[in-house]
């Protein structure tokens, strides 16, 4: 009798989790349904007073618009380059550094460790001016440089580096150092092929966070050339106001790079995210 009252039970928290999962995936489906409506219908229905969850009239004015309008592709180019940019340098510094807090033996290493970690506690908001002003000094107003380098240093991407390298046997490297090898060379012939799945659960997640950066590029940037698609996407109006089918089209057309960058690689960060917390994928 108690096993089918476990049974019973096992199968209620069962549902219950099946329809928390559903009520999620429609909370977060449901945005970008209505998005993809909004861009698929004239623009004279996206104000009308009327609601319809699918357009009355088909059309896809609003991506020939946007696409027709020659900014969207270079905005696009400027978050590729951008994204990619902060990505491999990211990468490199981090890595660097995570493998200099995790083997070497230095002086002040404690410290240094200690001030990056306590560099959680600064929120990016605080140092607005201050970097501002950096990049002002060193002529990188509206350029790529100056967009891209305030964003390489990342914290929380060194501490999952360094934690993992904590967990190599140290026999791997003391073998590469009988061997003659250098600090770069264990790093690189290693270090980085037992950690791939990081390495790559990191570089997506960082790209990512590149592409969708508002906040930086906003400040950094004056001209429409330089803007990267989520700075463009304010642009999106006209002399009546914001002009919502393109918007969405827009929006719908920026998110689709980091979309599939995330669904080609979703395995190697599901493995890269299992390995970094010591659980198996």
């Amino acid at each position: 009798m108690s096993g089918k009252l476990q049974h019973r039970a096992n199968a209620g928290w069962s549902l219950i989790g099946a329809v928390a999962a559903l009520l999620l995936v429609a909370l977060w489906v449901a945005p970008l349904l209505w998005a993809l409506s909004t861009a698929l219908r004239p623009e004279h229905e996206t104000v009308s007073a009327v609601f319809h969850w699918l357009p009355q009239e088909w059309t896809l004015d609003a991506f020939r618009k946007v696409l027709g309008a020659g900014r969207v592709g270079r905005w696009l180019f400027n978050s590729a380059l951008v994204a990619l940019l902060v990505t491999v340098l990211t990468m490199a510094l981090s890595l660097t550094a995570a493998y200099a807090f995790s083997q070497l033996r230095f002086r002040g290493r404690t410290l240094l460790f200690g001030l990056t970690m306590l560099s959680f506690l600064v929120p990016f908001e605080a140092l607005l001016v201050p970097l501002f002003r950096i990049m002002n000094q060193l002529g990188l107003i509206d350029s790529y440089a100056g967009i891209v380098l305030p964003q390489v240093v990342a914290p929380v991407v060194i501490y999952v580096f360094k934690q993992f390298f904590d967990t190599v046997p140290a026999d791997f490297r003391e073998a590469a150092v009988m061997d003659g090898a250098g600090p770069l060379r264990i790093l690189w012939s290693v270090y980085l092929p037992v950690s791939g799945n990081i390495v790559w659960a990191m570089a997506i997640v960082t790209f990512i966070a590149a592409w969708n950066n508002f906040l930086w590029p906003f400040i950094i940037v004056t001209s429409n050339e330089m803007m990267t698609i989520p700075l463009g996407l304010t642009q999106t109006y006209d002399a009546y106001g914001v002009i919502y089918a393109q918007l969405m089209a827009a929006a719908l057309i920026g998110a689709l790079p980091v979309a599939l960058a995330y669904v080609l690689f979703q395995r190697r960060v599901t493995h890269g995210f299992l390995a970094a917390t010591g659980l198996k994928g």
